[in-house]
């Protein structure tokens, strides 16, 4: 899988799977924009992850922003030549039983999830289209993509819409050689995943040791969390494929959790 000199755009880039995504890409020789909400923290992890300064630098990108994700992806495409991979992967969560929801975090979760994806690959198609060189849509999903779980109505939906949307950038995109792919991870041992244990054991009165073994884990083969490496190298390999026969494809990150 070649990302020799391809230019990538990661949302959420400043930690976690974000981080590591973009850490791997620059492993594979691509060139890569930190784009994330705290500008400070993009810096910081463009330096840590490219003390040359040349392959990747971090923008501040509010994903709900119109204006402000419009104006990143075009300087990136004026920093480094166009846009060749867009990893659309910023996002929170907020748990609560649906009856006891307010509507605001529900309209922020899927601004965030569903907004940011449709503007930034909007953005990112119309520099993919004019340069004729292809390229490839990658979104962050999750399991929750392909299944549900209490107390998360609002993130189910909004990783269930990733699909539609990654369906349809498929098809438009083919005749312009550009893919659309979802990676759907199980639970990640992020600091998003974290502060949902004791969230979680607060709801459902349970201690945070049965959280993580009895609903976390419980369905995956190996009691295991996923790890943000599984889900990076799937991001290298889905951005590099050569064709596509992968295109509009979801792929399942998740240690036997939902097989398909």
């Amino acid at each position: 899988m070649n990302l020799q000199d391809k230019v990538a755009v990661v949302t959420g880039a400043a930690s976690g799977i974000g981080k590591d995504i973009a850490r791997e890409f620059l492993a594979n020789s691509a060139k890569v924009a930190i784009a994330d909400l705290n500008r400070e923290a993009a810096e910081a992890t463009a330096r840590e992850l490219d003390a040359s300064g040349t392959r990747a630098f971090g923008i501040a990108m509010d994903v709900v922003d119109e204006a402000q994700v419009d104006a990143g992806i075009d300087e990136v495409a004026a920093r480094f030549g166009g846009i060749d991979i867009l990893v659309s992967n910023a996002g929170i969560q907020i748990v609560a039983p649906i009856e006891q929801f307010s509507f605001a975090d529900w309209k922020r979760l899927l601004a965030i999830h569903l907004d940011g994806a449709f503007l930034t690959t909007r953005a990112c198609l119309k520099h993919m289209y004019a340069q004729g060189r292809g390229g490839s849509v990658i979104y962050m999903g999750s399991v929750h993509s392909k299944e549900a779980s209490v107390l998360k109505a609002p993130y189910v939906t909004a990783k269930h819409g990733l699909i539609g949307l990654a369906k349809t950038v498929a098809k438009e995109g083919a005749k312009h050689g550009v893919r659309s792919n979802v990676i759907c991870p199980g639970f990640v041992r992020t600091p998003l995943v974290d502060k949902q244990i004791p969230e979680q054991a607060q709801t459902l009165g349970i201690s945070e040791a049965d959280v993580i073994s009895k609903v976390m884990l419980k369905e995956t083969v190996d009691g295991e969390f996923t790890t943000v490496n599984d889900v990076a190298l799937t991001a290298v390999f889905l951005a590099g494929f050569p064709t596509n026969a992968l295109t509009g494809q979801s792929i399942v990150v998740s240690h036997g959790w939902h097989m398909q």
